[in-house]
């Protein structure tokens, strides 16, 4: 059974059709309109595009809360949407069955059912992009909670009165452990002579006016001691949340996704090892594994999808 899966991003709408097997079969893709009126018309153009006539369920993935009925947007952080009626206004423009998600519920299913996480039944994802998004598994089900909005794993409160969050909170995983957070760190290593090894990443500020995530990319790829340093210190972030994370979830894996985990193993390797300072009894229990996401910008797609599936399948 094939289903239409449709990510809402910042910068553009992506979708396809989708197996049962994760695979996508057919893509199309537009710049996201600035306006709630027209996402919801390029949704609604796209769902109908990709069905070509066929009678097929979709999918809708988008950054917010979502309710547990998995209809209503209570809130996105990027777009104006307040108690949002989502599925009916699409179900109403194209005759389809729809599916509402969060976005990294979505991706973070994605890779439990088809990538990082096959073949497991306890996975906890964290997304590390401009924020910190996540998405939790327990025992092979998609984690909701009571009213469709846990998993916000971004905005456990990790330093007590710390850095302000956009949601209003103080001290978040994800100003700490994000890609925002990795620039934060870079420039402060930048100028503080504390450390002596900001050199190249000042050179990097001046040249380009300031410093970019694929600049300090490249410079952590080179070996740069003050761009590794910038990386340990989100890394250890991430990885003293996700001890915390496993002392009440136990997953048997942790998928690392976003732009940040295309470091790999010099990402993971100090999350591992604050993950080992910071989880209970570690060295006395069976633990989680750490590996990055397989998906990378099909996750998406392909997790909406997949759900918007099972429900229709399972009768919801």
């Amino acid at each position: 059974m094939f289903a239409v899966g449709i990510d809402i991003g910042g910068t553009k709408i992506a979708g396809g059709v989708v197996d049962e097997h994760g695979t996508i079969v057919r893509r199309a893709r537009v710049a996201t309109p600035t306006d709630v009126a027209g996402i919801e018309v390029a949704v609604g153009q796209m769902i109908t595009e990709l069905s070509a006539g066929e009678q097929l369920v979709a999918g809708v993935a988008a950054a917010g809360f979502i309710d547990r009925e998995r209809s209503t947007v209570y809130f996105a952080p990027n777009i104006a949407w307040r108690d949002e009626p989502l599925r009916e206004r699409i179900e109403q423009r194209t005759g389809v069955r729809v599916h509402i998600e969060n976005d990294a519920n979505a991706a973070g299913w994605a890779e439990y059912r088809f990538g990082a996480g096959e073949d497991l039944r306890d996975v906890v994802m964290l997304t590390l992009g401009t924020g910190v998004g996540g998405a939790v598994v327990v025992d092979g089900n998609l984690l909701s909670g009571g009213h469709g909005v846990a998993a916000e794993l971004g905005h456990m409160r990790l330093v007590p009165e710390g850095r302000t969050c956009g949601c209003g909170q103080r001290g978040c995983l994800e100003v700490y452990g994000s890609g925002r957070a990795l620039q934060l760190e870079a420039r402060e290593i930048a100028v503080d002579a504390e450390f002596g090894i900001g050199a190249r990443l000042a050179a990097a500020s001046r040249e380009q006016g300031g410093l970019t995530g694929a600049a300090i990319s490249r410079l952590v790829q080179d070996g740069d001691p003050g761009a590794l340093e910038a990386l340990r210190r989100i890394a250890v972030a991430v990885g003293t949340a996700c001890g915390g994370l496993a002392a009440i979830l136990d997953p048997e894996r942790f998928v690392i996704g976003g732009g940040v985990s295309q470091l790999g193993d010099v990402l993971l390797e100090p999350m591992r090892e604050a993950f080992a300072a910071a989880m209970p009894a570690y060295g006395h229990r069976p633990v989680a594994d750490f590996q990055v996401a397989r998906l990378t910008n099909d996750a998406g797609v392909i997790g909406v999808a997949d759900l918007a599936r099972r429900r229709a399948v399972a009768g919801g």
